[in-house]
């Protein structure tokens, strides 16, 4: 299972960062041993995520362990969708409280420092994650199939979406239309100009799929910018390193 976490971060996160070279050449400019960085946490975070989703894959197939089922007929039609809904609202609530706690100085400096080493974020940034923040997020989805439940398929479309958001939302350019990003939806669904925000000002926008809780605890301070210029962006991410640390 840690391969097939590893493979699919490689497979996405390459295939946009693919993506980015051609849309945006100059955007990663500079930033080679910086990605290499990347690659090397992301795939350590694989291998940590790979663990219990091993265990409760075994466990869902040899002892009936989890919540998943394959008979779509065993629930109401109505449950594909809302186990979704819940699932996405859920994770977005974890990760919204632990990655606010991670930015108090003590957890900052022990673990989510590796991240925002990252300066600016690229495509290959999305699990780039001291080995205690991998933990953090490796426990979030097993623990919600113990106790959910959820029709395969279901799960697998709630995988996908977090493996595309947390790789867009990092890679430095806006992925959808402006009508979107700027739009009712984007007034409430988080995308890489809310992230890259986060990667500016560090203690604000702090959500993953949804800006509900950003607004609710008024820690949501908008839209950030990018710029094609790596260098200049790099120093823009360096400037509020030096100020968490100072804070920290």
């Amino acid at each position: 299972m840690s391969v097939i976490v590893a493979v699919r971060y490689l497979i996405v996160s390459g295939g946009f960062a693919w993506a980015t070279r051609l849309r945006h050449p100059g955007r990663y400019a500079g930033l080679g041993p910086q990605m290499r960085r990347e690659i090397g946490w992301s795939l350590a975070s694989a291998a940590i995520y790979g663990v219990p989703a091993g265990v409760l894959a075994w466990g869902w197939q040899a002892r009936g362990w989890t919540r998943v089922y394959t008979d779509v007929h065993a629930y109401p039609l109505w449950w594909w969708p809302v186990s979704i809904a819940l699932y996405l609202l859920l994770h977005d609530t974890w990760f919204y409280w632990t990655h606010r706690w991670m930015h108090r100085p003590r957890a900052f400096r022990a673990m989510h420092a590796v991240h925002h080493a990252s300066r600016p974020p690229t495509a290959w940034a999305a699990m780039s994650f001291h080995p205690w923040e991998a933990v953090t997020g490796a426990v979030a989805i097993p623990t919600l199939v113990l106790l959910i439940p959820i029709h395969v398929a279901a799960l697998g479309l709630v995988l996908t979406v977090m493996t595309v958001m947390g790789v867009t939302n990092h890679m430095g350019w806006e992925l959808f239309p402006a009508r979107v990003v700027t739009g009712r939806a984007g007034d409430w669904l988080i995308t890489a100009s809310h992230h890259q925000r986060h990667h500016e000002r560090y203690g604000c926008n702090y959500g993953l799929y949804f800006r509900f809780w950003d607004r609710l605890c008024g820690t949501d301070a908008g839209l950030g910018a990018f710029t094609d210029d790596a260098a200049a962006g790099a120093r823009a991410g360096g400037a509020a390193g030096r100020l968490a640390a100072r804070r920290a």
